[in-house]
């Protein structure tokens, strides 16, 4: 005999799978691999770390 399945959780596993996969398409097209992602971290946070030390003290005098 046949497994009984529910039409509606058919639909949505299917609907989530195509735009999961929709999205990882985008991802690939548009995105910035993680390599990149932590190469811009570092210069960031080095270029905040470069400004913070050459900050004057004091303020206006």
């Amino acid at each position: 005999m046949a497994e009984i399945i529910n039409l509606r959780q058919v639909r949505k596993t299917r609907s989530r799978a195509e735009k999961r996969a929709a999205g990882e398409e985008n991802a690939a097209r548009h995105g910035r691999s993680k390599a990149l992602k932590a190469l811009e971290e570092t210069r960031n946070t080095r270029e905040a770390a470069r400004l913070d030390a050459h900050r004057r003290d004091g303020g206006a005098e």
